[in-house]
């Protein structure tokens, strides 16, 4: 007979052997929203109402160009993760496995095409 403590068996990451780097992603990707939300704001709210031609001068500086692809990359993983506990928690069997599919795509997708706007604003 093993005598474990409640705190030795939970070591072992849980019957899924999982669920603590999900949560540990969660934790990161809200940190790093934390700090990169702030700097976005700062960045795009001294660029909104400007030209075309002043907006594009703007995202060709690294900062500002780099800052919003950082956001949106961090911001649409940070989604999809959330997303992701929301259909394992409400909707079961195939349709869970189709819906995850779907909204990774389209997370991912959607992050894809704001890194290519701002690339293409960049370069």
């Amino acid at each position: 007979m093993a005598y474990l403590t409640d705190r030795k068996r939970a070591r072992g990451l849980g019957s899924a052997k999982t669920g603590t780097a999900h949560f540990w992603a969660m934790k990161v990707s809200s940190v790093a929203l934390l700090i990169l939300i702030p700097f976005f704001v700062f960045t795009f709210g001294s660029a909104l109402g400007g030209s075309y031609e002043e907006i594009l001068a703007y995202y060709s500086r690294p900062f500002p160009a780099i800052v919003a692809a950082l956001t949106i990359l961090v911001g649409f993983k940070h989604f999809n993760d959330g997303v992701q506990v929301l259909i394992e928690d409400y909707v079961h069997g195939t349709s869970q496995k189709v819906a995850i599919i779907l909204m990774t795509c389209l997370s991912y997708g959607a992050a894809a095409v704001g890194v290519f706007a701002i690339a293409k604003l960049a370069l």
